[in-house]
């Protein structure tokens, strides 16, 4: 949420009242579709605007990828919705005390579309629409996630860009960070330091906030007019790896004291100086190579749909909006997709899969309509190997569509560690970090696919990062995942156990003589290479506690897998061990037993 949308959801204003459609356009406007080489823009502010928008965001990506020499591909498809009036924009901007609030510009981001909402009747949109652009780059392209002053302080830097048609400039601090600094002080830089988004300063409105996001930026131009932007790693090490105290990270890394640190910024702040340079940008970029095409009402009725079922303050109204535009154009391929994609959030499969067959049959090359359907395949429940090979093919063909699907890998990967090929899994999953190497929900399922694979070791380094989480819910998840899997790694050791591929449910090769050291287990049952299966778990059988047997359904089939201790067993995805378990989706490894049976060597339930 961009900094100007937080210091103004206190000014709110009625939305326009309508009947039907549920989102009023103005007065008969042209609604067309801008395309750059980069981005897509729909307007009904004219053509003219439009690649004015569109350049403005090629100019912007070029900058960032010259200052930071970083990849400036986004891992989520984005769609730029630019309006020609402030009356249009209350119509998609957050609700606060059941009214729409002002805003020149927005983001709505979602783990498979993002938009950018601007107001064209504004002078000057782009400083919030680029703060939270400047967000969405450095996630894909950042692992190292920072402390707020930093990730918000970048943030701000560089949505005080100009952007020209040959030249940005960058550098220039805004007459609003002087003013609010000079208003309300600044805070310490060691109390800057330690803000978190857990922390008061960073999530309540009023004058703390508005000077911390001021001061962070503020500290950013500091660090980039003298050459210590570099020294940020350091400080970073030093307080996250060798676990130093703010104040003593902050004399390791910028060779001053806490002290000389706020000396030094007061004395920038009120000697009003700061680098203002330009930056060339690339030079083949021209707004009238751009291609402009006319966008039907239907057509741009499904965006505008599209965005609210997006967002979680408008998402009850996407619905009804899909339908709308299905009645007038009822094989409109956007809505069809949309109305789909809605079924699919409220888990009504039926409906859902029907929406996203007509739509798949409309445009088969919407990338998003098979991303959608494999979900949703992969939500009903454990597939058969018919079904899982369906998952896999319907992603990768989403992937062949759109390769910076970073969401597409993610399932794909975890589809094929799930299915028996954990090696091709783990292989994915890389690359859906390499797309967004932030996203943590990625990484546990790296972890997850490595201890398919047998590789402990690479899935406890992998949780060890994930245990120190910002995120409470990940770092819980991970550091119980992180106990299991070091407890799995002795028992291991102690069975002596070979490190296997998985299989699923596969014939099983004979051992190769090195591999042929089973331990015996209780009544004389051996323990030789491990295997693979996911199924539905059937029912628990507790009869004879702390053992219990599980039986899970494999497509047609069953089997039935042994536990020697609850207690003691290696459990992933779940707190505690339960006898009700019944009807869950569950990932097992396992021994052959000499009765036919499986012994439980981890059990992940999903």
């Amino acid at each position: 949420m961009g900094v100007t949308l937080r210091l103004v959801r206190a000014l709110a204003a009625l939305c326009c009242v309508v009947l039907r459609p549920p989102f009023c356009f103005g007065a008969d406007p042209q609604w067309v579709e801008v395309r750059s080489p980069n981005f897509s823009v729909i307007t009904d502010a004219g053509d003219k605007r439009g690649r004015d928008v569109a350049l403005h965001f090629e100019q912007m990506r070029s900058v960032f990828g010259a200052l930071t020499r970083a990849n400036v591909n986004l891992s989520v498809p984005l769609q730029i919705v630019a309006f020609r009036s402030s009356k249009e924009m209350l119509q998609i901007t957050p609700i606060f005390n059941g009214k729409a609030t002002t805003s020149a510009g927005l983001f709505e981001t979602g783990e498979d579309r993002s938009f950018i909402i601007v107001d064209m009747s504004v002078n000057d949109p782009w400083r919030t629409v680029f703060h939270e652009y400047a967000h969405r780059l450095m996630e894909g392209n950042f692992s190292f996630r920072a402390d707020p002053w930093f990730e918000e302080g970048f943030a701000e830097y560089f949505s005080s860009i100009e952007v020209g048609k040959k030249k940005a400039h960058v550098g220039k601090i805004p007459e609003q960070t002087y003013q609010i600094l000079r208003q309300t002080g600044m805070m310490g830089v060691s109390e800057l330091f330690r803000v978190q988004k857990t922390s008061p300063t960073y999530n309540e409105d009023g004058e703390h906030r508005t000077a911390f996001y001021a001061q962070a930026g503020l500290v950013v131009h500091y660090l980039y007019d003298h050459h210590l932007v570099p020294k940020v790693a350091v400080y970073f090490d030093t307080l996250r790896l060798q676990k130093k105290p703010v104040e003593q990270a902050i004399r390791l890394a910028f060779a001053m004291t806490a002290e000389q640190f706020d000396e030094a910024l007061g004395n920038y702040l009120n000697g009003g100086r700061y680098s203002y340079y330009p930056v060339r940008t690339a030079s083949r970029i021209a707004s009238a190579q751009f291609t402009v095409r006319p966008m039907s009402d239907a057509d741009a009725h499904a965006v505008v749909a599209d965005l609210h079922a997006h967002s979680p303050y408008y998402r009850d109204k996407a619905l009804a909006e899909f339908q709308d535009v299905l009645k007038t154009d009822p094989e409109n391929a956007a809505a069809l997709r949309g109305t789909g994609f809605v079924y699919l959030q409220q888990r009504d499969y039926e409906r859902a899969a029907d929406y996203l067959r007509r739509a798949a049959r409309r445009d088969s090359k919407d990338a998003r309509v098979h991303f959608y359907y494999a979900v949703l395949l992969n939500q009903q429940g454990a597939p058969d190997v018919e079904m899982s090979e369906e998952i896999k093919k319907e992603l990768e063909l989403a992937i062949a569509l759109d390769p910076s699907l970073a969401d597409a890998y993610s399932l794909l990967g975890f589809a094929q560690a799930s299915s028996g090929e954990p090696e091709k899994g783990i292989a994915t999953l890389k690359k859906a970090l390499e797309l967004s190497p932030r996203n943590e929900r990625y990484m546990f399922n790296l972890a997850s696919a490595y201890i398919t694979d047998g590789k402990v070791d690479e899935a406890i380094s992998t949780l060890q990062t994930l245990a120190a989480s910002a995120d409470p819910e990940i770092a819980t998840r991970a550091r119980q995942a992180l106990e299991q899997a070091i407890d799995f790694k002795t028992q291991s050791a102690a069975l002596q156990l070979p490190r296997s591929s998985a299989t699923q449910e596969s014939p099983k090769a004979e051992p190769k003589p090195e591999q042929d050291k089973s331990v015996p287990g209780p009544g004389g049952e051996a323990e030789g290479a491990m295997y693979f299966m996911k199924g539905k778990l059937i029912g628990v059988d507790c009869s004879a506690a702390p053992q219990a047997v599980l039986t899970v359904a494999l497509g047609t089939k069953s089997r039935r897998v042994h536990v020697r201790d609850v207690a003691k067993m290696v459990l992933i995805g779940a707190d505690r061990f339960s006898c009700n378990w019944t009807n869950r989706t569950v990932a097992v490894n396992y021994h052959e037993r000499a009765d036919g049976d499986g012994e439980v060597v981890s059990l992940e339930m999903q």
